[in-house]
């Protein structure tokens, strides 16, 4: 566990991948623009002694995962989230069954989630049962502006993303992890909205759904539909790089955050390799908001960032916390 003035931190990334980009798995121009998107967010959000070459960014070795992750990286605990991207990459992006050939390698360090796509309809369903059966699933990640043949994006609130996300429930799928953030070139912006969000959440309170990237650039939208939904968080990729680039802008997003949802309910996450870990977890246990916002929005106590870093996370994925972290005795009697 990551230690810092006498305080220790249970640290669970819960947005992590191991994708394959590289020229030899892209399908065509749309998979190398995919990826040289991803460079670009990567490049310009890292600290300059972060940045990769972007041939090693495209295809890095399993090493390099775990060296960054877990040696290095100060954490405990990572969370696969697959894209597959089927109609730009050949072997898809980053499959589940990639993610878990990983894990199984290293057993007690990845937690490993699936994905489905109601475009696929009975066959998916099938598909995500077999894949739950297989890795024994809690939680799914969703790509709503993945492209399928002529279709560009889908929505929660479609009539057969309704039958999946009741599949997740019968198949105790309770962590529903969904991208709602910046565009990746050449997806569309406006499928990635925020908006279905509030519809899935009234209508399947037993979810827990996780707003991948907390709606950037629609934080408003977000934090307004998460107010009155309390089974939607924030997951913190693409948030927490602002911490080096744009501090100021860091502390009015994690302000607003705070002030809607509360710690209880945001989730770190790397969002591994676009940003290295390592780096984001020590400026966030050193980071406080400045002065003046602390007039409106209050402190970042350690014990908040204990729930943030790791806590909350465990409490939906039903991890055992260490004792003598930071809250966590608290966590530990809090209800999942």
């Amino acid at each position: 566990m990551y230690q810092k003035n006498g305080d220790r931190y249970f640290v669970v990334d819960g947005h992590v991948h191991f994708w394959d980009g590289s020229p030899a798995n892209q399908r065509n121009k749309y998979g190398e623009g995919f990826i040289g998107c991803f460079y670009d967010y990567h490049r310009n959000l890292s600290p300059e002694e972060y940045v990769w070459p972007r041939e090693k960014f495209e295809r890095y070795a399993e090493d390099d995962l775990m060296s960054d992750l877990f040696d290095r990286g100060h954490v405990d605990v990572a969370i696969f989230l697959p894209t597959y991207l089927t109609d730009f990459y050949v072997n898809g992006f980053n499959t589940t069954e990639q993610d878990g050939a990983v894990a199984e390698r290293h057993p007690g360090k990845f937690i490993v989630n699936g994905s489905w796509d109601p475009r696929d309809g009975e066959d998916g369903l099938r598909a995500l049962e077999a894949l739950a059966k297989r890795w024994n699933l809690k939680g799914a990640k969703l790509y709503t502006a993945e492209w399928k043949g002529n279709s560009k994006g889908w929505k929660l609130s479609d009539p057969w993303s309704y039958r999946y996300l009741e599949k997740c429930q019968e198949l105790g799928i309770t962590n529903i992890h969904v991208h709602k953030g910046p565009t990746i070139w050449p997806l569309n912006r406006d499928a990635f909205d925020v908006a279905d969000v509030d519809d899935a959440a009234t209508m399947f309170p037993d979810l827990n759904f996780i707003v991948e990237h907390c709606g950037l650039p629609r934080l408003e939208d977000f934090c307004w539909i998460a107010a009155q939904e309390p089974n939607v968080y924030g997951g913190l990729a693409v948030v927490m790089p602002f911490i080096h680039s744009r501090p100021r802008y860091f502390a009015q997003v994690m302000g607003e955050l705070l002030y809607w949802l509360g710690e209880d309910r945001l989730l770190f996450a790397s969002d591994y390799a676009l940003w290295h870990p390592k780096w984001l977890i020590e400026r966030f246990v050193d980071f406080q908001l400045p002065q003046d916002m602390q007039e409106e929005y209050g402190a970042l106590t350690p014990d908040m960032k204990s729930k943030i870093l790791g806590l909350n996370a465990a409490r939906l994925y039903g991890l055992e916390v260490p004792e003598g972290t930071a809250a966590a005795e608290e966590e530990r009697l809090q209800p999942t």
